[in-house]
């Protein structure tokens, strides 16, 4: 138990270092290319924004869920997850919390599926604050234009 609470720990470690790196950067470009009156300008480019910041937020849940499926991999015994695709998806289902229960680990290997859900429950909260952000500050450009 402590194995597996030290490892989820790493894990969570590196996929929140793999999302403040990402969503970081995007914000520091973002705040480097527009202005609130450039996001103002046209609804298009509004509109490019947030598909943009839907579009790298959802590439980095995929990294993250990616290196919790390859860490199932190497860790467990075959006869859990028999390959890299079924590693993938349960990793896809417990990330997103949406649980179908087709494919359960067995009893000693548990423990690592409930921190891989909390992990992306805190992640895709943070995710949302950050979409939240972008939309408030393209309200407030228009909400400028507008005056």
């Amino acid at each position: 138990m402590l194995r597996l609470s030290l490892i989820g720990s790493a894990l969570i470690a590196v996929t929140v270092v793999i999302h403040a790196a990402g969503t970081t950067a995007w914000v520091r470009y973002l705040a480097r290319k527009y202005t609130l009156d450039s996001i103002a300008a046209t609804r298009w480019s509004a509109i490019a924004i947030l598909v943009y910041t839907a579009l790298i937020a959802f590439v980095l849940h995929v990294v993250e869920i990616v290196i919790w499926a390859a860490t199932y991999q190497v860790l467990m015994p075959v006869k859990e997850l028999a390959s890299f695709e079924e590693a993938v998806y349960f990793s896809f289902v417990t990330f997103t919390t949406l649980g179908y229960g087709d494919i359960t680990l067995s009893e000693g290997w548990r423990l690592l599926s409930g921190i891989e859900a909390l992990n992306g429950i805190l992640l895709v909260g943070w995710t949302t604050a950050m979409i939240f952000s972008v939309v408030q500050n393209i309200w407030r450009g228009l909400s400028a234009q507008n005056k």
